[in-house]
This record gives structure tokens, C-alpha cells and sequence, in this order.
């Protein structure tokens, strides 16, 4: 069973916690982690995206996010980044591998498997810039189905509007891209 901490709008906790299905039954705000791996290719700048597992919850078979997942109660969203990234992917990397990008607020409602699933959540989200060989990752079958680097103009298009095959976060997705173009000079 998953403990979430509840928390305010900012991400902090109260000091309350919650049992995973009750905060999605609810829409109780709790905190996620979301991880982009990211490489540049010439003067572009690609995104991995794993390929959601067709059994999840919600987004089965969708393009998502590289690596993101749940912070568990107690936990700091450092910590959460470092053992997804580990969990889904097999990617060890350190605390100083990982540079934080933003935060931002995800809420939604949307009905999957014949049930509701209220998403409220505060997402700290990270990039992740050490070379990643898609071959050599190994990935959490119960999570991921598979990877694929994609251009950040080709997410872009899938974004605006909706292509039905990505669920990526479009407020996560635009963090990644400030930090890509102001750290790695794309344009």
C-alpha cells in the first residue's frame, strides 16, 4: 500500500497522509516527481519518453514523461526522482545528476476502466543529462513498455493539438524546454 503526504498548492506537506487509491477516488493533492532525460543531437535537443505499460491505471499504452512517479509520505522529491529513475528505467544516478527544473500543478479528472480518476498533484520535475543507451536500460515491465527519443518540436505538435498517443504533461514538457534552451543553448 502507497502513502502519500497530503500537501497545500505549493507542495508542502501538512503533516496529513493519505493511501494512494483514496487521493485519486478524492482528488487530494499530493506530490509526484516527473524526470526528463534529455540529450542534444546536433543543434537539437531530444526527449526520452517511455511508452506507459498497457495495464496502468491511467494512460495505458501513452507516450509519457521519461521516468515520474508518486512521492512517498516522508519522502523528498530528490529522493523520489533518484529511485524512478533507478526503478523504471535502471538508471543510478546521484542527487547531482539530477537538475531541477520547476514545479508545476496537475489536475484532472478522467474516467479509465469504467471508474474515475481524479489526478491533483504537485509535480517537482528534474532533467536528467548523463548519455543514456536505450539498449542498455532496463525497464520496469510493470510500468514501462518501452522508450523512444523524441525532438522537442515533434512533442510539440503532438501537444497542441492532443494527439491521443501522448499524455505527456504539457506544463512538464514546457519546463523541460525552458531548461533545455537555457542550459544546453538549444534553440
Amino acid at each position: 500500500m502507497e502513502i502519500f503526504d497530503i500537501v497545500d498548492e505549493n507542495g508542502t506537506p501538512t503533516g496529513e497522509t493519505i493511501e494512494r487509491n483514496e487521493a485519486h477516488r478524492k482528488g487530494i493533492c499530493h506530490r509526484t516527481v516527473h524526470i526528463w532525460v534529455v540529450r542534444k543531437d546536433g543543434d537539437k535537443c531530444q526527449l526520452l519518453l517511455q511508452k506507459r505499460a498497457a495495464d496502468k491505471d491511467s494512460f495505458p499504452g501513452c507516450y509519457d514523461t521519461s521516468s515520474s512517479g508518486h512521492i512517498h509520505a516522508g519522502d523528498e522529491p530528490i529522493t523520489s526522482a533518484l529511485r524512478e529513475l533507478y526503478e523504471e528505467l535502471g538508471i543510478t544516478a546521484h542527487e547531482s545528476d539530477l537538475n531541477f527544473a520547476g514545479r508545476f500543478h496537475v489536475a484532472y479528472e478522467k474516467e479509465f476502466y469504467g471508474k474515475m480518476f481524479r489526478d491533483n498533484e504537485v509535480a517537482f520535475v528534474y532533467v536528467y543529462t548523463k548519455p543514456v543507451e536505450i539498449s542498455k536500460l532496463t525497464l520496469q515491465k510493470e510500468e514501462v513498455e518501452s522508450v523512444k527519443w523524441f525532438d522537442m518540436e515533434e512533442i510539440q505538435r503532438a501537444l497542441e493539438p492532443r494527439d491521443s498517443r501522448f499524455c505527456v504533461p504539457t506544463d512538464g514538457f514546457k519546463l523541460a524546454v525552458k531548461w533545455c534552451k537555457e542550459n544546453r543553448g538549444v534553440k
